[in-house]
């Protein structure tokens, strides 16, 4: 029987996770970063004079739709739950409350400068939009570093740098490879003139000696680093298949950097992920209203009538970028078909771990940003990006988001909120023995407990196929004057890209609703 791209996928998500699905999604074209030409988006200046929009929602897609739809001359009002905008682009910073549901009340103890972004951790340049919001608007970029070749992989009880890991496992292959080339095993799959290229290009490229054997390269680092006068540098030992391969749980850090959206340059916001939320909020300040959750959804005429806990708004048109588990909660007027949408939305709970702690990564260890990966419950470490060597900063001790096990995720949000800080220590402990000491001010946020998203997006059948489902149709057509945003509804899923992708398309439907024009 072939193997479908369907099956493919199947079979990637039962060994490692979602990350490593999505991953292959990407590389098989079927998610795909923003288009170029969103980034020059604007509805007709003035179009929308005389009419009145309610935006529920002010995350990215509700801030997007709401600066947009004022700038065309749409009288707008934005209805947030919460007591600050971003949604999950958030930020905590100093002494912070952070409630969770079901789950003791955190506070946050950053010294000043420092900080943790709970929810996006980077900006891919692919990403056009968001990027081009953050150029009009002012907000400082800086480079996010996704891979570093000197953070160390923790699998199997075992670490090794990544640099190590990467060059072996290449030469491990390459040296296979050239056996089956020399032994003929490829002479029917390969035409003749390209067997002898092939065969002198898998030995550049895996670093093998001239009878194809390989032998750990100084890409692989040192087991003594060259200096000066008499000392020569000693090379390491290559590692065999069960120490480069420990489980199947590795296979996604092998091939992280090469995701479309994980490619360098990767970039982040100066001083945190959330400043592209407040540069949006500053341009509509004047329309938003905070701590006001909404109670009801209703039709009225030919508008919408949004029921909230200070009272009713009514306007002609309605942009919803509410996550669905809330959504679907929310008593409404929406048809069967639309409720049903919204109930078999499956929401990525996700969780992170921070503490703050004197740099020992950079001043011992010399890891200056990057990922460090495990295969034990908090997947990855996260070293800052920026202030490198300055005397403090926010070293992420977790994020858990099935990249290394579909599994992980569940398992690790089961646990209290002390035992997955204690996991997270222990991780960071492995990596730079004698630290973990040193790790103060612990946070940790578990995404399927915070109030108003209760996941950070979108993940199952509909929502993640190159044609979605019948739920994912479904959601972007309007009801009635209503239509709908979010980053379940783009292409781009659990990015703020995607979120304001659908932003636009939403407000596109509003645009022809009021005009009769289509908006390109």
């Amino acid at each position: 029987m072939a193997l479908t791209r369907r099956m493919l996928l199947g079979e990637l998500g039962l060994l490692s996770g979602a990350g490593v699905s999505f991953a292959a999604m990407q590389m098989l074209g079927i998610a795909s970063p923003g288009s170029a030409k969103a980034a020059g988006f604007a509805l007709p200046p003035g179009s929308g004079a005389g009419k009145r929009v309610v935006v529920l929602g002010a995350g990215i897609a509700g801030l997007v739709a709401a600066y947009e739809l004022r700038r065309a001359g749409y009288a707008v009002t934005v209805i947030e739950a919460r007591q600050r905008v971003g949604g999950r682009a958030w930020t905590i910073r100093g002494n912070q409350q952070i409630d969770q549901i079901d789950r003791p009340v955190q506070r946050s103890n950053f010294s000043e400068g420092q900080y943790f972004n709970a929810g996006p951790a980077r900006l891919p340049s692919s990403h056009h939009l968001i990027l081009s919001y953050a150029e009009r608007l002012g907000v400082p970029l800086e480079v996010f570093v996704n891979s570093n070749q000197s953070a160390g992989w923790d699998f199997g009880g075992h670490v090794e740098p990544q640099r190590r890991m990467v060059n072996d496992v290449r030469g491990m292959i390459g040296e296979l490879l050239a056996k089956a080339i020399d032994g003929h095993s490829l002479d029917a799959a390969i035409p003749k003139d390209e067997i002898k290229l092939l065969r002198d290009f898998v030995r550049d490229y895996s670093g093998l000696d001239a009878k194809g054997k390989y032998g750990a390269t100084v890409s692989s680092g040192f087991a003594d680093w060259p200096g000066a006068y008499n000392h020569p540098p000693k090379a390491v030992g290559t590692l065999g298949f069960k120490q480069l391969v420990p489980s199947p749980a590795i296979a996604f850090p092998y091939f992280f950097e090469q995701i479309m959206d994980m490619q360098a340059t990767m970039l982040q916001p100066v001083g945190g992920m959330d400043r592209i939320a407040d540069a949006l909020y500053r341009e509509v300040a004047p329309s938003v209203v905070l701590d006001t959750p909404v109670n009801a959804i209703r039709r009225e005429g030919a508008g919408v009538r949004i029921e909230h806990k200070n009272g009713v708004v009514r306007a002609d048109y309605c942009v919803c970028t509410l996550p669905a588990p809330i959504l679907a909660r929310i008593p409404s007027d929406f048809s069967p078909a639309k409720k049903a949408a919204l109930k078999g939305v499956d929401y990525l709970k996700s969780a992170k771990v921070a503490f703050e702690a004197p740099r020992f990564w950079e001043r011992d260890d010399h890891v200056y940003g990057g990922l460090a990966w495990t295969d034990r419950l908090n997947e990855n470490v996260i070293y800052p990006s920026h202030g490198f060597h300055s005397a403090r900063g926010v070293i992420v001790g977790a994020y858990v988001a099935g990249w290394t096990h579909r599994d992980t995720p569940e398992a690790f949000v089961k646990l209290p909120i002390a035992e997955q800080i204690r996991i997270s220590a222990r991780s960071i402990e492995a990596l730079h023995p004698g630290k973990s000491t040193l790790l103060t001010s612990p946070v940790a946020v578990n995404w399927g407990q915070v109030p108003w998203s209760e996941g950070v997006g979108a993940i199952g059948r509909d929502f993640g196929e190159q044609k979605r489902g019948a739920a994912y149709d479904e959601l972007c057509r309007p009801e009635g004057p209503i239509t709908f945003a979010g980053e379940h509804l783009s292409y781009v899923g659990l990015w703020q890209e995607g979120s304001a992708l659908s932003a636009h398309e939403a407000i596109k439907l509003v645009q022809e609703m009021a005009t009769g024009q289509k908006v390109a």
